[in-house]
């Protein structure tokens, strides 16, 4: 029934793990010790103030992501074997992972985005400290998943849950806040 796992497997499951406990960390300390104040945030904010807080605060994401884009990019134009681009074949090892960090960074910008709009709809005055500390979490996600994808399977395990568990914090709040009636 259970089966022994691999060495990559348990690399992954042992960087999962450190994963979540750091974002747990983070987003406990930082909204429990966070002035709101760092961030302009005020108890006034109405519907329009807390999306356009949201907006900038993931202005952050979209950059990254255009980064990616820009790699990529760069990455084909100096490649023989990928300057036509990827309608006439898969990415040469050249850009391989540069397009794959790339592939994945748009999935989870999208679910990110999706989530934080949610967020600013739903939290209220202070709370929303909890929208830049998400976006710092999912950063850092992301670098540490771009930098460690090639070394191998367990080499970007950190970096893929540290941004899983921003997003799934993310829903989870987003789904607990309409469950209590906002």
């Amino acid at each position: 029934m259970f089966k022994r796992l691999s060495s990559d497997q348990v690399g992954i499951v042992r960087a999962s793990a450190v994963a979540l406990a750091f974002a747990a960390v983070v987003l406990v300390v930082g909204y429990a010790w966070l002035p709101p104040e760092l961030f302009g945030l005020s108890p006034e904010m109405d519907f329009g103030e807390r999306i356009a807080f949201t907006l900038k605060a993931s202005i952050l994401m979209f950059l990254w992501l255009a980064g990616c884009v820009g790699a990529v990019s760069r990455g084909r134009f100096y490649s023989p074997a990928d300057i036509r681009g990827s309608a006439f074949g898969k990415p040469s090892p050249a850009i391989a992972v540069r397009a794959a960090v790339l592939q994945n960074s748009l999935e989870q910008t999208v679910l990110a985005f999706g989530a934080h709009l949610t967020l600013a709809a739903l939290l209220r005055e202070t709370e929303l400290v909890l929208i830049p500390l998400l976006v710092a979490l999912f950063l850092v996600g992301r670098i540490t998943f771009a930098f460690g994808y090639a070394k191998r399977v367990s080499g970007r395990a950190f970096g893929m849950a540290l941004t899983g568990a921003s997003i799934i914090a993310s829903y989870g709040i987003v789904v607990g806040l309409i469950a209590a009636g906002r």
